[in-house]
């Protein structure tokens, strides 16, 4: 697992977290006003390159850093709301799985259709990112992305195609990118 740090304070973390976010309309609780403390500190340096690969990897975190396990999940959890860090979360290495054909699908979607069309998307099981992004016209019309992973060429032209289905006339066109390496993926660097 990646601990992510975050771009502009926005906590990209499904549970309970991200809803009590949206709830208050995105608002991010603040740090009371310090920064970051030595402890925070050891927790992220500890943390960088993963979690600890072990049945209770948090146990292992608070091991190294000298601190009972609930602190660092507590002070895990404030960083998360107050967007120190981003998200944690898993970052498999597909190529590693066997799925060796990994592709950024972009859709053309009308503006006002995105919301809707990205939930739609967003839905679908075998979707592991969905996010909008704007245009770049005239090159670039594609503002909805959702990324597939299959093992085999014909399965993977399978999930766009059930992806365009799903989309039916919301989309006006789309592209698909075959990833042809991994590049690598680190997360909150001090």
């Amino acid at each position: 697992m990646k601990i992510e740090q975050s771009e502009r304070g926005s906590v990209e973390r499904p549970g309970a977290l991200a809803e009590e976010s949206q709830a208050r309309g995105g608002a991010r609780p603040a740090l009371e006003g310090q920064i970051i403390d030595t402890i925070d500190r050891a927790i992220v340096k500890a943390t960088q390159d993963g979690l600890p690969l072990v049945e209770r990897p948090y146990h292992a975190v608070a091991e190294t850093v000298g601190i009972p396990p609930e602190e660092v999940m507590e002070r895990l959890e404030r960083l998360l709301a107050a967007g120190v860090i981003r998200r944690i979360g898993l970052v498999p290495n597909h190529y590693a799985l066997g799925y060796g054909f990994n592709g950024m699908t972009v859709w053309d979607v009308a503006d006002g259709d995105v919301s809707e069309a990205g939930r739609l998307v967003g839905e679908l099981d075998f979707v592991s990112h969905c996010y909008h992004r704007p245009r770049a016209l005239p090159d670039w019309p594609y503002s909805l992305f959702a990324m597939i992973h299959a093992k085999e060429r014909v399965a993977a032209d399978a999930l766009v195609a059930r992806i365009a289905a799903t989309l039916g006339p919301l989309s006006s066109g789309h592209l698909v990118l075959f990833s042809s390496r991994i590049l690598k993926k680190t997360g909150l660097r001090l």
